[in-house]
């Protein structure tokens, strides 16, 4: 058995990197369900770091081994059953005050023998609805959201074909199943914005999307839909411009930005952009590896944007993203 139990704050991995004076670990962790549907957490145990916190089972490497075979491995020590690893759900970034700490979610698929704690940790199932209400470690909060929220985030365009035909197009693009919409229409008049801004939020409301329309929190809270911030507003608040329970959201460029829409609680944001778009001319992009550096900052679940489309989804997840935001990837074109 391991020496090292995935409750353990470090779950440290061997052979250990160092850059600058924070180590690089890498851990990887397995989303299980039950019959019912429900997912198993293991709680991390006392006198250590973070402890009684709640997180996805799983541990670290040895020398050699695959992210396939450590999760095997560490979960029938851990919780004494075997698996058949499935497919990947996110890997995401964090940073901690003594480590950088890179977490690989994968799907079990199956697995045979009876779930315990073989290591003193307290084991939970718990409904998927109800994972936010267990307090977890940063690097666990993002898998919560690629569990449960959408992958797709559609901000929609002016209404260049008329209001008609705009109201269509976001018909269509809910019935190709987008579940998150921002409605964000610039250089409209302000009567003529809330009346489509009122029949779009029903459209969604219909569909059961997520709806939130851009800088406007009067409009929102008239219409009862969620809030989503420009970065250059984020700045300027002091405490959250909606009630809990209503959707919150930022638009990020940097880690200043996200570090102020974790503290506005928002409940996601959006960073970019990650490449060279039309709506951007001249702006190179950050790129992956940008987009990652800055994830690693906060745990909000964060949407990738900028020249990005559902094609995009899986790599943004491999960079700890919640899947991508767009307007003309996602805004159907007839």
């Amino acid at each position: 058995m391991s020496t090292s139990s995935p409750t353990d704050v470090a779950r440290a991995v061997a052979p250990e990197a160092v850059s600058g004076s924070l180590r690089h670990v890498e851990v990887v962790a397995g989303v299980i369900r039950d019959a019912r549907g429900r997912v198993l957490l293991a709680r991390r145990t006392e006198g250590r770091d973070l402890a009684g916190l709640w997180e996805f089972p799983g541990g670290k490497h040895e020398p050699g081994e695959s992210a396939e075979g450590a999760l095997a491995r560490e979960l029938h020590e851990e919780l004494g059953i075997d698996v058949d690893i499935g497919a990947p759900l996110i890997n995401v970034p964090q940073r901690y005050p003594d480590k950088r700490l890179r977490l690989d979610v994968r799907s079990i698929a199956a697995w045979r023998g009876h779930a315990r704690g073989l290591e003193g940790q307290a084991l939970v199932w718990v409904p998927p609805q109800k994972l936010g209400s267990y307090a977890m470690p940063p690097a666990d909060r993002p898998v919560v959201a690629a569990l449960l929220q959408p992958a797709h985030y559609l901000v929609t365009p002016p209404p260049q074909e008329g209001d008609a035909g705009w109201l269509a197009r976001l018909e269509r693009a809910l019935a190709n199943g987008v579940r998150r919409v921002q409605l964000r229409a610039p250089g409209l008049d302000t009567q003529r914005w809330h009346s489509l801004a009122s029949q779009a939020a029903a459209l969604c409301r219909h569909a059961g999307a997520d709806v939130l329309v851009n800088g406007d929190s009067a409009l929102a809270l008239e219409l009862g839909i969620g809030l989503h911030l420009p970065a250059r507003m984020l700045h300027g608040l002091s405490e959250r411009p909606v009630p809990p329970g209503v959707s919150l959201a930022a638009s990020c460029h940097d880690v200043d930005d996200l570090l102020a829409a974790e503290a506005l609680a928002c409940d996601f944001a959006v960073l970019g952009t990650l490449k060279p778009t039309p709506s951007h001319p001249g702006v190179e992009g950050i790129g992956w590896g940008g987009f990652a550096g800055m994830r690693e900052r906060v745990s909000l679940p964060i949407y990738a944007i900028g020249g990005l489309g559902p094609g995009d989804v899986d790599e943004a997840r491999a960079h700890g993203a919640q899947g991508i935001a767009a307007i003309r990837g996602l805004w159907p074109s007839t």
